[in-house]
């Protein structure tokens, strides 16, 4: 039984599937954010001071310009042809200006390149590590879909912000404040036309930055939906055109899709008003620069090089604002990716490591569910008070019908969930105290999608030793009964298998999880309906394989088939999370209850 996804209890992650926020929510996601880029470029601190000083340079260079114009024309020309010098002067230093700029920013934008890529890297390895780290609880509400999303769409766009949007906006901002500080030293009166331009500027970019950042968390929220439902509509394929979905899922593709579009038309919609208003206000500011310079030429109180350098330095002003416009663009997408990677990032797992972990002594493999209580985050009791013991070296089956708690405590003895209340123990250790290397070590599930990675097959045999040798290897699957099939395969144990194992049938890819199993030789196994998805030639001989398996260890097999029941010691009927009979099958068969009335289904099945 897995648990619903409005069942888990809601965390940061939940609010990346939101497009619109609480105020106090989003000052929270965005602190959160911030708090994740900081923690991410705090190591490359030293890198970035020199990135700065590199940009800085570039900048002085840059601006330079228009003051040796204004020079040239008011120095340097009128001392022609008598005096060459200044002017030669003025060339040199117009060269040097502008080769240190190109130098310099081509070194600033590999520096920054390093640092974002290396950041990239960075967060690519925390989210598939988190992703990893996190509890089943999380995987099982949290689709694959939004996951792929993260690892994807989410970084492609903190990846564009990074390697091209922040070199080019640092550049900008630092291009607007040496020309507003060049520009007041050389002519205060032309520097207040210029704040005079930047009262409107200032108003468009607020009301930009106000409209942007929702169209762009709505614009990221309906990507990760899109990629959802793709995802989720391949992996589920079979179940759709088995049962002729098509055209509803792609009714409802298209319905997403129509909204993802929507979104970005809005975006479109809101860059196509903020830039044709950027360029008006710089352009009518030019406009007044010159009127009001060009009155004061004529008046004598300003140089005509003044001037020119003033329109260049105007001109040059605004300029980089569309560029930050731009970057601003980038900017709220990449914003609202971090908001959902920082959310996924901020996930808990709520199985968690123990503080002080506890060894196993010599593992014998007993069990014990001491009066266990259970539910699914805020959802109905599945167990209500369970109080079990399972001898080491036993096998038991669970049956009962679907909901009767089977598979929650394959999942609590496994520690996927952790009891609500009341302790499991293995070997008279509570699971909570032992560390997940130790217990997986010792506790292994097998379940019935027997799931093979892309790989060979002695890879995927060797999943849970990957030290073993390749005679180990081979011992395993000859235990089980693989051996046969493998070497028939055309590279033998070196033959990669597809995703999902596409190139072996259902009963030989649970052989394969069978002789992994048996690798791993662990202390318990538990089997998760491990031959619900097998005909009967494949259970058969799937059946030899389980057979060997379970000698010697501890043993908890949950099946419907009651041909996987028969090889039990002990048989446990459940319903609604309690025990309704005990007993071995013989035993419950002749006794004439629940499990004789499924036997005697069973049998009848069989004619």
């Amino acid at each position: 039984m897995s648990a619903p996804a409005d069942r888990r209890r809601p965390t940061d992650a939940d609010h990346d599937d939101e497009t619109r926020l609480d105020r106090a929510t989003s000052r929270a996601v965005r602190r959160r954010s911030l708090a994740l880029l900081g923690n991410l470029l705090r190591p490359h601190a030293r890198t970035l001071s020199w990135a700065a000083v590199l940009v800085t340079a570039s900048t002085a260079a840059q601006v330079s310009g228009p003051w040796l114009v204004s020079l040239a024309i008011d120095d340097a020309l009128p001392a022609l042809p008598d005096d060459i010098a200044p002017l030669a002067a003025v060339g040199v230093a117009y060269l040097a200006a502008a080769v240190l700029a190109g130098v310099t920013i081509g070194a600033y934008r590999r520096v920054a390149a390093r640092i974002a890529q290396s950041v990239l890297l960075e967060l690519r390895r925390r989210v598939f590590r988190q992703t990893q780290r996190l509890s089943l609880e999380f995987h099982e509400s949290y689709t694959s879909g939004r996951i792929i999303s993260r690892q994807t769409s989410d970084l492609e766009a903190l990846r564009e912000l990074l390697d091209g949007g922040l070199v080019g906006v640092i550049s900008s901002i630092l291009v607007m404040l040496f020309t507003a500080v060049g520009l007041t030293i050389l002519d205060p009166l032309s520097g207040l036309v210029l704040v005079s331009g930047l009262v409107p500027a200032w108003f468009l970019v607020r009301w930009f930055q106000k409209h942007s950042q929702v169209a762009y968390r709505e614009q990221r929220t309906w990507s990760a939906r899109l990629i959802v439902k793709f995802v989720e509509t391949m992996t589920g394929m079979r179940a759709v055109q088995a049962f002729n979905r098509e055209s509803t899922t792609e009714r409802d593709f298209d319905r997403i899709g129509e909204a993802y579009r929507d979104a970005n038309l809005r975006i479109f919609g809101i860059n196509g008003r903020f830039a044709p208003g950027l360029l008006l206000i710089g352009n009518m500011t030019v406009v007044v620069a010159l009127a009001a310079g060009g009155w004061r030429v004529l008046t004598g109180s300003l140089a005509v090089g003044v001037l020119v350098a003033v329109l260049l330095y105007v001109k040059r002003f605004f300029a980089p604002i569309q560029q930050i416009g731009m970057f601003y663009n980038a900017f709220q997408s990449a914003a609202a990716a971090l908001e959902k990677v920082s959310g996924l990032l901020a996930e808990e797992p709520t199985v968690v490591e123990p503080v002080e972990p506890v060894d196993l002594p010599v593992p014998r493999g007993r069990l014990q569910l001491d009066h266990v209580r259970f539910a699914y985050g805020d959802g109905p009791v599945v167990l209500p008070d369970l109080d079990l013991t399972i001898p080491a070296g036993q096998t038991v089956a669970l049956v009962g019908t679907t909901g009767a708690g089977k598979s929650t405590i394959a999942k609590l003895v496994t520690r996927f969930y952790d009891a609500t209340s009341g302790r499991v123990l293995v070997d008279g250790v509570n699971i909570r105290d032992i560390a997940s290397p130790v217990l997986r070590r010792n506790v292994v599930m097998v379940t019935q999608e027997a799931y093979l990675f892309s790989g060979s097959v002695a890879e995927n045999i060797a999943l849970g030793r990957p030290d073993a040798t390749r005679e180990e290897i081979e011992a395993a699957a000859r235990a089980v009964g693989a051996h046969e099939f493998v070497t028939n395969l055309p590279d033998g144990y070196d033959t990669e298998v597809n995703k999902r194992g596409g190139r072996v049938s259902a009963g030989q890819r649970q052989l394969l999880s069978f002789a992994r199993a048996f690798l791993a030789d662990p202390t318990v196994l538990v089997l998760d309906e491990a031959t619900s998805s097998l005909d009967l030639p494949g259970e058969r001989l799937v059946q030899r394989g389980l057979q060997t398996l379970l000698a010697d260890r501890t043993a908890i097999i949950i099946a419907h088939r009651l041909s996987t029941v028969e090889i039990a010691d002990r048989v446990l009927v459940l319903a609604h999370g309690a025990i309704v009979e005990d007993g071995s099958p013989d035993e419950l068969v002749s006794r004439g209850g629940r499990f004789a009335a499924m036997h005697g289904a069973w049998q009848d099945s069989l004619v």
